[in-house]
């Protein structure tokens, strides 16, 4: 962090790396998913859109048109977004991200997908490509607990997450970790826990997510009624406690989400996502706190 940056946001690291905005281009490439296909399930897990949680995505050309006014001199990094991006035989895979990487506009790549989907020859080309190419892979852990993994329908367990993402650190690739603020039945304290989880494994990245209850989603069937947080207030002060628990060297991905205000039921305020985040920096400035600022002495 440098001087009144409160946390490490990923935009701060770009800058840092890279001596100019950089901006993420959403793409979906296509994939599917195990817990779509059948080969774990078919509705998918019970918090994911129909799209996978990429509403945004579109092509490279489109993104860097629709973007080029207002930032011409920005780098790019093509995001491989939509539902489980390694989840294809490796030639697929192989082809999708050089014919990213290929593209003279576009600076590196990142990927999202599920940890139960990094086959041997997966890691191989990931640690391939990283040896020449700027690469992030994103795995969503989402919760450690098992009750709620279930009750999600996530399909994988903390034990595959865990041998996954060191596998992925033992390789030198970077990794960022989703997780999900607000999941049913969760209480504060099991937030904590799971945030403090990925605070001692140390990845490149968090994004904490805001659950959001959407149209289309499993989770809005059976729950069609249910609020993850009542208020902005009440969920910005969980994001403040949380980011002191951040280790100040991990990049700040997310900190609420992104939804289509048409397909969002609740929060019905998640899609005012300024205030959100204007909230979050203004209360870090009121309690004169930052991120990790509760990680011990090495970080005040």
């Amino acid at each position: 962090m440098q001087g009144g940056e409160r946390y490490f946001s990923i935009s701060n690291y770009f800058k840092q790396t890279f001596g100019e905005k950089t901006i993420k281009l959403s793409l979906d490439a296509g994939f599917t998913c195990p817990n779509r296909d059948g080969t774990l399930g078919t509705g998918g897990c019970a918090f994911c859109s129909s799209s996978g949680s990429g509403e945004f995505a579109s092509s490279i050309s489109e993104q860097i048109e629709l973007l080029s006014e207002k930032w011409p001199h920005a780098r790019h990094i093509a995001y491989f977004q939509n539902h489980t991006n390694t989840y294809a035989p490796v030639p697929v895979l192989r082809k999708y991200y050089y014919d990213a990487l290929s593209d003279s506009r576009i600076d590196g790549i990142a990927i999202a997908t599920r940890p139960d989907c990094l086959g041997e020859d997966v890691l191989d080309l990931l640690e391939e490509i990283n040896r020449e190419h700027f690469l992030w892979v994103e795995l969503g852990l989402q919760t450690i607990h098992p009750k709620t993994s279930e009750a999600m329908g996530i399909g994988y367990s903390l034990d595959t997450f865990h041998e996954a993402i060191t596998e992925l650190h033992r390789r030198g690739i970077r990794t960022v970790v989703h997780v999900i603020l607000g999941l049913p039945g969760e209480s504060r304290q099991d937030m904590f826990d799971t945030v403090s989880y990925v605070a001692r494994i140390h990845p490149f990245g968090i994004k904490l997510h805001m659950l959001n209850i959407v149209r289309g989603s499993r989770l809005y069937d059976m729950m069609p009624d249910y609020v993850p947080f009542r208020s902005i207030e009440e969920y910005c002060e969980l994001v403040v406690d949380l980011l002191e628990i951040i280790p100040e060297d991990i990049t700040v991905h997310r900190l609420t989400a992104d939804t289509q205000r048409g397909l969002l039921v609740a929060p019905e305020w998640s899609y005012r996502k300024r205030t959100i985040l204007n909230r979050i920096n203004l209360r870090l400035k009121e309690r004169d706190t930052r991120q990790g600022a509760k990680c011990g002495a090495h970080n005040q």
